[in-house]
């Protein structure tokens, strides 16, 4: 029987027992959206809550693909299984794992330890944003505990989906010079632990002073954690170890002290909040149509009806 024709039930536990290529149809399947992806996050979500997310981002160049393949493997020498799930909102691709065509992640390709897989809008409700820590969540519930998510940009749904990790690593090169646009972006709110890839470059302790100097505009209360900043060169595997003892550290921290229940719980509140107003936002658009909705229209354009009164009168379809 092909994988096509079994239930959602089975895939999902045919996953659990370690069938990669039912996994792989669950995560298609939770990217396409509709009944058969709430059906993955109905299995999925009691069995979750055990994993741990890392979320590597940064601008386009910094060198996230090599050292998220660095970090895996830094991982498997511990023998530790890990999964990776690389957010591209701008992939052609209808499936597959763009991070496996690179050339340092196809190191890991044949490695049943590591699970590799681009995650690209393709529909789901809410896009990225939903379809990503749905994602998570199954790695969870099938045994994979720990998660990278590489952002493959540092655009502002990037930038959010790394910031919904659990640690986040901002990845920067020397002479990066274009500190302003960190901030627009978000990525210096975000940041737990701050990364200067290709560290053997001229500009290194530039860039680390001006990290350092940010840090201390940032008005860190005395107890919070205050995000340390490596030097690292991924393709040498240098500074990695000390990298992932940092995210140890972190996690550590935030355990201790409750902030990882607190962020978590906050990011529940939040994407509850965001799947009802997406689901209204679909209904919106479903009552915008048809003959109410074209007098309504032509009443506020000709001035007859305000749009608010308008918009209140299409309201009472979703209401209803």
């Amino acid at each position: 029987m092909s994988r096509r024709s079994l239930s959602v039930g089975d895939l999902f536990q045919s996953a659990r027992n370690g069938d990669r290529g039912a996994l792989a149809r669950l995560l298609s399947l939770i990217e396409r959206g509709g009944d058969p992806a709430r059906e993955v996050s109905r299995l999925s979500y009691p069995l979750s809550g055990q994993g741990y997310t890392v979320g590597l981002t940064g601008a386009p160049g910094a060198g996230k693909s090599t050292l998220t393949s660095s970090i895996v493997r830094h991982l498997r020498t511990q023998e530790l299984e890990v999964a990776v799930l690389a957010v591209d909102p701008s992939s052609p691709f209808t499936g597959g794992a763009i991070l496996g065509d690179r050339v340092r992640m196809q190191d890991h390709a044949t490695d049943p330890g590591v699970f590799i897989r681009s995650m690209a809008s393709r529909g789901h409700l809410g896009g990225l944003s939903l379809a990503t820590p749905e994602a998570a969540r199954l790695l969870d519930a099938i045994g994979r505990h720990l998660i990278l998510i590489e952002t493959v940009g540092v655009g502002q749904v990037e930038v959010e989906i790394a910031g919904k990790a659990d640690t986040t690593v901002v990845v920067v090169n020397p002479g990066w010079g274009d500190s302003v646009q960190a901030n627009k972006a978000g990525l210096m709110e975000i940041a737990d632990v701050f990364v200067i890839n290709k560290a053997d470059r001229k500009g290194t302790d530039d860039t680390r002073r001006d990290l350092e100097q940010m840090l201390e505009l940032g008005d860190l209360a005395d107890d919070a954690w205050r995000p340390p900043i490596l030097l690292v060169i991924a393709t040498e595997h240098t500074g990695v170890d000390a990298l992932w003892e940092a995210v140890l550290q972190h996690r550590a921290f935030i355990e201790a002290n409750g902030e990882l229940l607190r962020r978590r719980e906050f990011r529940l509140r939040e994407e509850l909040r965001e799947v009802v107003a997406r689901r209204l936002e679909r209904r919106a658009l479903e009552v915008t149509g048809g003959d109410r909705w074209a007098e309504l229209q032509s009443q506020v354009v000709k001035r007859s009806i305000d749009p608010w009164t308008a918009a209140d009168e299409m309201l009472k379809a979703i209401d209803g």
